[in-house]
This record gives C-alpha cells, structure tokens and sequence, in this order.
C-alpha cells in the first residue's frame, strides 16, 4: 500500500510542554507525536498525562506515545490517552502482539495504533505485531535499536533493520513505515536521510524539531525531474506500441513507476 501521508514528517512534542502544542500542530508536520515517555522526567509523568485534556486535535492528527507496558507507567497512560480526544497511540519498545491487543481492549477499534520497533526482539516479531488488528502502521526507533544490538547509529549499519520493516511492511498489506529520528537538527541532515529513506521505501520520517519538517516532506516529494521524466513516459506509452526512451524499453513495471510518480506528485 501507498505511504499513509498523515505520517510523512511526525512531529515529537513532550508532553510536559503543552505550550509547544499549537506551535508543532502548526508545523505543517500533518500528525503530532506527544510524548510521554523518553521527553518526559519519571517525576513529571502524571503532570504530563493531564495535559492530554489539551491536544490540539482541530487542528491536526495527534498521537501520544505512552511508555511500554513493562515501564510501570503504561496503565496510568493508556487510561489517560482512552479519555482524551487523541487519535492514537505510538507503543515504544513494541515486542509482542499481545501488546498491541491491550491497546485495542481499552481504546476501541477506532484509534490508530503505531508500534515502534526500537529491539531485535521488535524486530524478530515484527510479522506478528503487523498482522495484530487496529496497527496502521510501523515506525523505526533506531536509536534504542541501535543500543540494543550494540552498533553505531548509522545507515550502514541499520540497513538490514530498515529493509527489514520495509518488507514486512508491504508484505502485511499496510502503509510505507516511518523512519527514525535524524539527531542533528540542521535542515540538510534532515534531508539528506529523508531522501536515503524514501529511496529504501519508507513513507515518512520522524522529526525531533518542527525545523525538520520542511525539509523531510520535500525528500520525500517527487522531484521537478521526476515528474518530467514520469509525464515523458506515460505519454510515449499513449499508443500502446513498445516504444523506447532514453535507451530503455517503456515496459508495464516502468509505466507503474512513472504513474505512481505523478499520483504521489499529485497528492
């Protein structure tokens, strides 16, 4: 399935800064992630939960990432977010489907459901946490990940994990996956690793800083080239005939591209 495009550039607000709120909606990142977990003091956590009274759910949509369920605090925020106006919740550290199946007992069927894949357990059950009922889609949390099998937090050594959640993504008939955080918050390393994951077949990546969103939704827009070459080549298919352009057959898989090109540029 195509890119969910609500979750092209999610923006992280912490919780116990509700005055960030309105600024992040404002962000044109299209979905908020307010977090209760990682952005949030252990002193801090029920403060922040009472601030889930105030998401700003008009104006873009919200979900919160609660801590895991062995946390301690995963109760207290479920019961928090089922009686707030959020659309979803982002599960960290998701291992287990029985997990993703808490969710759904207290929040319903209606609410999104985004496991983060942040462990190689994570990673092993991924097939199982994509196949459990109410996941719209996977993000990759590849700090933690990288933490957690003890490598350096780059491209290279995270490929196979990002393959990975890209294939399992298509392969349970669900939208493109999220990418993980790029730290630096200069635009260009924004959009330098949004453009390395769009070009693996993520479908978003999430954003720390609303300076990063610009540039992580223009990554992942087909570039004015793009979209010349793809027009070039749905017209030279017009006749139906094998045509040629620029040395290459025009052939079914190629059409497909070039029109999933112009939809996406259209979108």
């Amino acid at each position: 399935m195509t890119a969910d495009l609500s979750l092209l550039s999610p923006l992280f607000v912490p919780a116990d800064r509700p005055e960030r709120f309105a600024k992040a909606a404002a962000s044109g990142a299209g979905t908020i992630i307010v977090d209760l977990e990682d952005a949030v003091a252990p002193g801090e956590k029920a403060a922040a939960r009472a601030n889930l009274a105030r998401l700003p759910v008009d104006a873009c949509r919200v979900l919160v990432r609660i801590n895991g369920r062995a946390s301690g605090w995963f109760d207290d925020d479920l019961a928090a977010v089922a009686a707030s106006a959020a659309h979803g919740v982002m599960l960290p550290k998701a291992e287990e489907a029985a997990d993703i199946a808490a969710l759904r007992t207290v929040l319903g069927e209606a609410r999104a459901i985004v496991p983060l894949v942040e462990t190689v357990r994570g990673l092993a059950q991924l097939p199982s946490l994509l196949a459990a009922p109410g996941v719209t889609a996977a993000a990759f949390g590849s700090l933690d990940f990288a933490l957690d099998l003890g490598c350096e937090h780059a491209w290279e050594a995270l490929l196979m994990a990002r393959s990975e959640i890209v294939l399992r993504s298509r392969l349970a008939g669900l939208p493109a996956p999220v990418d993980g955080v790029t730290t630096a918050l200069d635009e260009e390393s924004a959009a330098a690793d949004a453009r390395r994951a769009a070009a693996l077949g993520f479908g978003g990546k999430l954003a720390v800083h609303p300076r990063q969103v610009g540039p992580i939704r223009t990554a992942f827009r087909p570039s004015e080239d793009d979209v010349a070459w793809a027009r070039r080549v749905v017209a030279a298919a017009a006749s139906g005939a094998a045509v040629k352009l620029d040395g290459a057959m025009v052939d079914a898989p190629l059409l497909a591209r070039a029109r999933r090109i112009l939809r996406a540029a259209a979108s």
